[in-house]
Parts: C-alpha cells; structure tokens; sequence
C-alpha cells in the first residue's frame, strides 16, 4: 500500500513537471503572436518586444485562474473521452504535445499548442481505449471546429476592418514628438572635444519628424504597443488554463493548489517565452507579409479581440491561427503575403494533430509496459 503511495505520488510528480515543461515549451512557440508586428514594422528591437509580450503573458496567465477556468474541463478530457483519464495518460498527452512544440519551435514555425494538446488527447484515447475511446462529435463540435473557422475569421475580420481602422486611426501617425541632434556648422580646423561641447539636442513636436532623428514617439506606435499588451495578455489568458489541464488534479494530490498551480505555469510560460522566443518571433515578423506601424497595430486589435472574446466564453480557438490569419489580412489587402512561408505554416498545422497523437500513443502504450 506504501509502494503504491509512492507510485502515484512519483507520478504525479512527473506530470507536474511535464506540465510546466509543456507550458515553457508554449512560450517559446506562442510569445511571437502578441509582439512579432512590434519587430516587423521596425517600432523596437526583438528583445524589448520579448520583454513586453512576456509581462503581459504572464499577467493574462494569472487572470486566467479567474476569467477562463471552463477551459480547463475541456482539456483536462473530460467529455472528449469516454471515461475518465488517468495520470499515465495525461502523462502521454503531454509527451505529444511536448515532443512537437520542440521540433516546431526549433525550426521556426509557428505552430499551435492546442492543436497539440488536442492530437495528444485523441492519439492516447484512441490507444487506451481504441476509437470508440474517442467521442468524436464532442471533439469536432467542442474543439475542431473553433479551431479550424478562427483563422478565417481572423483573415476576413482584418480585411474588412482594415479600411475603418486606418481612417480611424492612421491620422495619429501625423503626430510625434522627436529629439533631434544639432551638429554645429565649423569653418577651419576645430579640436573634437570643443566640437563635442557645441552639439546640442532639440526637441521637435509636430506632424513632421525629421528623418534622422536620436529618437521618435508616434501615437500610432504608442497604441500598437498597447495593442500588442492586449494580445499578450488574452493569449496567456487563453492558453494558460488548457495547459494546466493536464497536471490540475496532479498538482492538488501533491499538495499543489490551483491558484499557485496557475501562477507556475504562467511563469513556466513567461520563460519560455523571453528565453527561447526569438525563433518563431522572426518567422512573423518577416516572412509573411510586410508590416507598417498601423498594420501591426491593426492585426494585434483583431487577434486580442477574438482571443479575449474566445476566452472569456471558454471557446478553444489557438492564438497561433488568428495572429496568423490577421497578418495574412494585412499581406492579402496589399497583396504582398509570403504565400511560401504560409503553405510551410499550414503544412505544420495539418500535421501537428497526427504527429502528436502518435507520440502520446506510444508514450502511453510505453507506460503501460513499464507499469
């Protein structure tokens, strides 16, 4: 009785542990869809872009353990499966998902961490309990099709929008305030450190910048990176809760409570994201379309806005695919979209599914041998 204590206590350890590894894995992937329109319309650099999608994540991944709990009972399998998984097979479901988060991340494509979980949880059904295991109309009905219709609405939301937004918004782009630097005008020979002590710095308010300037603040930039926030924010909002699914009943038997369960895999995902994002970040921001100020600030108000409603009604749909869809909007008005980079993306997304189904059936058949 104290061996079998100890059996599930260690494997309850290691779903934990997969769970967090499974939301790192998550940031370092999925961080790119909040900011990637930060570094492709040139507002800052890759790493400050990092910074800011991460706090934002984060936050969005606490507030999560308030506003989106109902996602957590969709992931967890319950209603997807006939009966009730075990930890083992939630220990295969995150062995899937973390197997093609890796090889994706690493590689640079975008791919959808809810796809993988969704693989996971069908390819460990169908192995535990063959495919009457699986409840099929419950999975298209609950999670194939929210998935499969949100990057279209995110594509036709953004090019239909695009035109209001601009006439909305693109007139901020007139106003800025910059700091110039004045280099003084010398006749003859003058020594560098007098020449150093005669540069002054001027600041200029107005419609027109000058175009060499020290440094630039542009309301419409100033708005994108509020926008970006947004989009941050309800993309920790949405897939916080689908990863801690996995390892909620793990982490309560090991004395784990759901709050600070949710605060750890916001963080695990927080890390992921500053440390292992910058990858997917630059497959955005550069190989798909070509973005302006007011593109990005576009694309980010239509992906908060369907991921924060997505959220809040606990619809899973995978950030991934409408931050896609809406910068595949901004390249299609403009017809200026990298149609090869997005048949790689489909490509990866049509195979995310299978590919982690497969693995988790043969972590789960691996644990069954060794149980």
């Amino acid at each position: 009785m104290l061996q079998l204590g100890w059996d599930v206590l260690l494997m309850g350890t290691l779903l934990v542990a997969l769970t967090l590894i499974v939301a790192f894995a998550n940031g370092a992937n999925d961080v790119s869809k909040g900011v990637a329109t930060l570094v492709g319309s040139g507002v800052t650099s890759l790493r400050r872009a990092l910074f800011w999608g991460t706090a934002w994540t984060v936050v969005g991944g606490v507030a999560a353990a308030f506003i989106s709990q109902g996602l957590v009972t969709v992931f967890s399998g319950k209603g997807v499966l006939a009966t009730t998984p075990g930890t083992g097979f939630l220990v295969a479901v995150a062995a899937g998902a973390i197997g093609w988060l890796v090889i994706a991340t690493w590689t640079g494509l975008p791919v959808s961490t809810t796809h993988s979980l969704l693989g996971g949880l069908v390819g460990g059904g169908i192995a535990a309990q063959g495919l009457a295991g699986v409840r099929w109309t419950a999975v298209a009905t609950k999670i194939a099709v929210p998935l499969a219709v949100s990057p279209l609405v995110a594509l036709g939301l953004m090019m239909a929008s695009y035109p209001l937004i601009g006439f909305a918004f693109r007139r901020f782009n007139r106003y800025c305030v910059c700091v110039e630097r004045e280099e003084p005008v010398v006749l003859g020979p003058v020594p560098a450190a007098v020449l150093a002590g005669m540069t002054a710095v001027r600041v200029i308010a107005g419609a027109d910048c000058p175009s060499a300037v020290v440094t630039r603040i542009n309301a419409m930039d100033s708005l994108h990176w509020l926008t970006a926030g947004a989009t941050s924010f309800c993309r920790g909002l949405n897939d916080t809760p689908k990863i801690l699914a996995l390892g909620v009943l793990a982490a309560a038997a090991t004395g784990i409570a759901t709050e600070w369960f949710f605060l750890l895999v916001a963080l695990a995902i927080g890390a992921g994201s500053y440390f292992s994002g910058r990858r997917v970040t630059e497959t955005l921001a550069e190989k798909i379309a070509t973005i302006r100020h007011d593109d990005g600030f576009a694309a980010n108000l239509v992906t908060s806005a369907l991921v924060g409603f997505a959220s809040f009604h606990a619809v899973p749909v995978s950030t991934t695919h409408v931050s896609a869809g809406a910068i595949m909007g901004i390249g299609a008005r403009k017809a200026e979209v990298g149609w090869g980079m997005v048949r790689d993306m489909v490509a990866a997304w049509v195979v995310t599914v299978p590919v982690a189904g497969m693995v988790a059936a043969l972590a789960y058949l691996a644990i069954g041998r060794l149980g």
